[in-house]
This record gives C-alpha cells, sequence and structure tokens, in this order.
C-alpha cells in the first residue's frame, strides 16, 4: 500500500472507529457502564478477535497495519492531552488532611498485588513463561498488576460523576503514584531481561524527583503570574512536560499529567483551555486509543487453559489491589464505604496496563497468550468498577456533555 493510500485508508478506518465506539459507548452507558468501556469493547470487535474472524477481508482491508499504526501515533496525542485535562481538574487544595491516606493507599495498592503476582507468575512461568527467565517474568507481571490507569480512572470518574469528589481526587494521586512505581518496576524487569542498566532505575528515580519538585516550586509559581495566557501555551507546556518524562523514563502521560497539575486554577485557565480541548480530546483521540488497544488484541488464540488462567489472574489481580487498598483506607482512618471504593477504583486498569504490557512483548518477557490473558484481566477488573460503586451509594452516572457550539468564543 502507498503512502498516499495509506493516508486515504486512514479516513475510512477512524470513520469506522468513531461509528463504533459511539454505538459501544452508547450501550454502555445504558447499562450504566462507563463510555471508556464500550470503546475498550468496540476495538477488540473490529480487531482480529471479532471482525477478523468473520470477515478478514473487510478486517483487514479497512484496518492494516500501517493504518492501525498512524492511528496509534494520533492517540497518543489525545492520551497525552486528556491525562493534562484530567491534572488540571484535580484540585490539590481539597485533599488537605489526607495525606496519611494518600501515602498509605498509593504504597499499599503497589506492595501487595506486586507481590501476589510475582508469587502467581512463578506458579504459571513453567508453562506460559516463553523463552523469559523465571524471575524478569515474576517482575513484569508483578509491575503489570501493580498498574492502577490513571487515563482509565479518570474517565470512570467522569462517567460516573465522581471527578470533583474527595475520594475521586484520592484516587486520581494515588494512581499517578501508582504510575510512576510501576514505571520503576518496569526498568528493574529490563534490566533482569538484559535491555537496561541497574544504573538507569537509579537515574530515572532522581530525575523524576527532580522533575515533579522543578515543576511545583519553579513552573507552577511563573503559569500564576500569567493572567491571561494564550490557550496554545498550555499545549507546549504539556508537550513539553511529556517529552521530559519519556526521556527520563517513564511515561509521557506522567508528564501530562504533572503539566495539568502546577496550571493554574483560574476559570481563564481551566475554561479556556477546557472549551477548545475536551470535546475533540474525548470523542475523537481517546476512542481512537481503546480502538488500537483492541485491535491489537486476539480473543481467540486462548485456550481453555489461557481462561483458566486469566480467571485466576483477576482474582489475584483483584485481591492485591482492592485488598491492599482497603486495608490501607481504614488504617489511614477512612469508613468501609469510603475504603470500599478507593479500592475498587484503585482495582481499575487499562491505558497504563495496556502500554506496560506492550512494553513487555516486545521484548519478549511475556508471550502473545499472556498479553491476551493480561488485556482480559484489564476488561474485567475495569467492567466491575461502576456496579460496585453504584451498590455503594457513590456514582452519579450520567451521560457526559459536550460543549455548546460557541463556548469557546465566550472564553475570555
Amino acid at each position: 500500500m502507498t503512502e498516499a493510500a495509506g493516508h486515504v485508508r486512514l479516513l475510512l478506518a477512524v470513520t469506522v472507529v468513531i461509528l463504533g465506539v459511539q454505538a459501544l459507548g452508547w450501550l454502555f452507558n445504558r447499562l450504566r457502564q462507563p463510555r471508556v468501556l464500550g470503546e475498550l469493547v468496540a476495538g477488540i470487535l473490529l480487531g482480529p478477535s471479532l471482525l477478523g474472524l468473520i470477515a478478514p477481508v473487510v478486517q483487514s482491508y479497512v484496518f492494516p497495519e500501517q493504518v492501525v499504526e498512524q492511528m496509534n501515533s494520533i492517540a497518543q496525542l489525545g492520551l497525552v492531552l486528556f491525562v493534562m485535562l484530567v491534572g488540571l481538574e484535580v484540585d490539590l487544595t481539597g485533599l488537605r488532611g489526607s495525606g496519611r491516606t494518600v501515602f498509605l493507599v498509593a504504597n499499599a495498592s503497589v506492595v501487595v498485588p506486586f507481590g501476589l503476582a510475582f508469587a502467581f507468575a512463578l506458579i504459571i512461568h513453567p508453562t506460559f513463561g516463553g523463552g523469559a527467565g523465571s524471575v524478569e517474568f515474576a517482575v513484569f507481571l508483578g509491575a503489570s498488576m501493580a498498574v492502577t490507569a490513571l487515563p482509565v480512572l479518570a474517565r470512570i470518574l467522569q462517567d460516573v460523576g465522581l471527578e470533583k469528589t474527595r475520594i475521586g481526587r484520592i484516587s486520581l494521586l494515588c494512581a499517578a503514584l501508582n504510575d510512576v512505581m510501576a514505571w520503576l518496576l518496569v526498568g528493574v524487569a529490563t534490566v533482569l531481561a538484559g535491555a537496561g542498566q541497574p544504573a538507569g532505575i537509579v537515574r530515572t528515580s532522581l530525575l523524576t524527583a527532580g522533575f515533579a519538585l522543578v515543576m511545583a516550586f519553579v513552573v507552577a509559581p511563573l503559569l500564576k503570574r500569567w493572567a491571561r495566557p494564550p490557550w496554545w501555551t498550555v499545549l507546549v507546556i504539556t508537550a513539553f512536560c511529556a517529552w521530559i518524562s519519556a526521556q527520563i523514563g517513564v511515561h509521557a502521560i506522567i508528564g501530562a499529567f504533572v503539566a495539568g497539575l502546577v496550571m493554574p486554577r483560574s476559570h481563564v485557565w481551566r475554561d479556556g483551555v477546557r472549551s477548545r480541548l475536551e470535546f475533540v480530546v474525548t470523542a475523537l483521540l481517546m476512542p481512537l486509543f481503546f480502538a488500537v488497544v483492541g485491535l491489537t488484541t486476539r480473543m481467540g488464540e486462548l485456550t481453555t487453559g489461557g481462561w483458566l488462567v486469566a480467571f485466576a489472574a483477576i482474582m489475584v489481580a483483584s485481591l492485591g489491589k482492592f485488598g491492599g487498598s482497603l486495608a490501607a483506607a481504614r488504617l489511614a482512618g477512612e469508613s468501609w464505604r469510603d475504603g470500599t471504593a478507593l479500592g475498587v477504583l484503585m482495582n481499575t486498569r487499562g491505558v497504563t496496563e495496556i502500554v506496560v504490557l506492550t512494553i513487555g512483548r516486545n521484548l519478549g518477557i511475556i508471550t502473545d497468550t499472556v498479553y491476551t490473558i493480561m488485556v482480559v484481566m484489564t476488561l474485567v477488573t475495569t467492567l466491575i468498577a461502576a456496579p460496585v460503586l453504584a451498590l455503594l451509594g457513590k456514582s452519579r452516572a450520567r451521560l457526559p456533555k459536550c460543549p455548546e457550539v460557541g463556548d469557546a468564543e465566550r472564553v475570555p
């Protein structure tokens, strides 16, 4: 396929993806599930797991490898912008007095699932380990199960109406800290697999801390002096911070989240940025990302044994994340209901999980079968979040609103 033909085919693929994610998003919303799950499932149905089985010629024509790669490049930009918008909405002043909860939950929700997943990985390694050594395989699976996917969690909070609540803000901060720790663990796994250097882990830790301090104590005060900034400066800051964090060795979404956190909380900043970016990001770019995830997942390759391991992985992941977070929240003095809600929210996975798994697959640490098993675990642990929150009385599910035409013009 020529380059020109690839660009034209991309337009067809985007059209199909938008129709698919809107239809599945609507359906899941009617079922009182977050729309983001519909977007993930839409990608799986449009990929080799379903469309590729019943109409392989159609699937390969609409979604050839070159087009999927182009969609992924566009989707990465949407992912960065979305996480920045999430950080922009987090009001740290509303978390005063919650530092103990954040510290305990953030750490317990990594340590406990990592330990359980490490043991689980050693058990399944003889059958599903492929050519990877048992230690790097176990460390990598531990890191992937310790993840709480910040972008997916943010979408769920938006869909159920909890993004501005105390519990919602605590979960977002804990998820961001989880992602940083998970990337450090991924670094350990790559070193063990012979694809990295031990000094790189120390370097990444120090540079991450330095980056956060500079943003908090240098960049944030400078931005507060800028009363009416051109809205495009937000794009520059976000892109540069994402690039910096990627160069440091953690994912670009960490830098984007920090960029959103340090921006002023004035209505001029928030309303101006949201009115110009939110609709395009949530209606086009993020659905493209979730569709790409589904297009690279092959459910049909799982045997009976694979599905049994997937079920076991769901149990191990949920016990570690939910149980560890709940215990830490109770230790911090939270109520049973709030602690349970935090455990459910921290047990959601998605974007970061998939990115980590993709790295492991590319490095040969995990096989395609294990990749698919972990995607199943990701979908199920995310799927149970909304119903449990509703049972706890924490959900205020609503349809997301699109900005009205002309909103951008009314913002100074």
